[in-house]
């Protein structure tokens, strides 16, 4: 039997853990009878491209991320619309497309997944000229993910805190979006993402409805809200129930153009870029090959630890009294007391 050829792209300054032992557990456990193995190291931004790159143009049969989002959205850019089969070890803080996939969030069970070879064929949306796997948006989440980009340090802590921190005093935009053809009003708006997965990541359902396989793409309108609704829309956000909220518009697409007030920046599967006013956003259907977990049971998956720790932060924030988050020093010091308390 001719061996299938895998080469592992691993990125040693993804999320927060120790990377040291990833080669010597990926040669423990991938089987040498199907698979002949090769392993490269990233040395910089944009590196993990140019290797899936090499190695589609090779004719390898899978390209196995291993690392966060931002690896896992290099490689599969590198491999989009070929025969070459994304893998992928969840390494980073949020894994937003292993989780929405199912994946394991161990190394073990990953490569177990890889041993299986299950591959299915894909969606993925492009926003002007960038692939996107999982999400791309503006307004806050972008805002967001700018601040967490610039902070020096990855991790949940560093994103919450962020989150919190900014969250009450940002300034809405105003959208208008011109969905397959037909306008719509426009809308003032939070944030606005467009999902092709269900998650940000770390369980953080943003649209609970999406899916990879179906040709569309979710647009989410979150809708200015108040301090005191904070708190439920977090609950919402982890509980995958959103898109039941009323401060929320939802619509399926193939095709949004979006237009803004002003210039800012965008970001895709969490990766921030500044572009202008007018945004084009498309689904590119069946364009990806993905090794998929043939074990996945959405119905029986459990909330992970940062999930219940979400939702009991949050529901914590509703008896939080308003003159203490709604003063920015006494907010800022509530807030780096209650996150060093509850999820250091």
């Amino acid at each position: 039997m001719t061996k299938r050829r895998i080469v592992f792209i691993i990125n040693p300054i993804s999320g927060t853990g120790n990377k040291d032992v990833l080669p010597s557990l990926i040669e423990r456990h991938i089987d040498k009878d199907i698979f002949d193995t090769a392993m490269r190291f990233t040395e910089y931004a944009g590196h993990a491209y140019e290797i899936a790159t090499q190695c589609k143009d090779e004719g390898i049969d899978i390209v196995v991320a291993v690392g966060g989002d931002g690896t896992v959205n290099e490689v599969a850019r590198g491999v989009i619309d070929s025969s070459t089969a994304l893998g992928i070890i969840p390494c980073g803080s949020g894994n937003g497309l292993a989780r929405h996939l199912m994946l394991p969030m161990n190394v073990k069970g990953a490569i177990e997944v890889i041993n299986v070879g299950l591959i299915h064929e894909l969606d993925y949306g492009v926003i002007n000229d960038h692939p996107f796997f999982c999400t791309c948006g503006m307004g806050f989440d972008a805002f967001i993910s700018k601040k967490f980009a610039d902070a020096g340090k990855r991790g949940m802590l560093t994103y919450l805190e962020n989150v919190l921190r900014e969250g009450l005093t940002y300034e809405p935009d105003t959208y208008e979006l011109t969905i397959d053809g037909n306008e719509t009003e426009p809308y003032k708006a939070f944030l606005l993402s467009v999902a092709n997965a269900s998650q940000y990541g770390n369980d953080a359902y943003i649209a609970p409805q999406a899916s990879m396989s179906d040709g569309l793409l979710d647009v989410v309108i979150m809708e200015p809200f108040d301090i005191l609704e904070a708190p439920q829309v977090g609950i919402e956000l982890m509980n995958k129930t959103l898109d039941k909220s009323s401060r929320i518009k939802c619509f399926k697409a193939k095709d949004i153009m979006i237009r803004r007030s002003k210039p800012g920046v965008i970001h895709y599967d969490g990766d921030p870029v500044e572009e202008g006013t007018e945004l084009h956003v498309a689904i590119h259907n069946k364009g990806i090959r993905v090794v998929v977990n043939p074990l996945a049971d959405k119905k029986r998956r459990k909330p992970n630890m940062m999930q219940s720790a979400f939702s009991e932060l949050f529901s914590d924030l509703n008896v939080v009294r308003e003159e203490v988050v709604t003063n920015p020093v006494k907010r800022v010091k509530a807030i780096n007391n209650y996150i060093q308390n509850k999820l250091s």
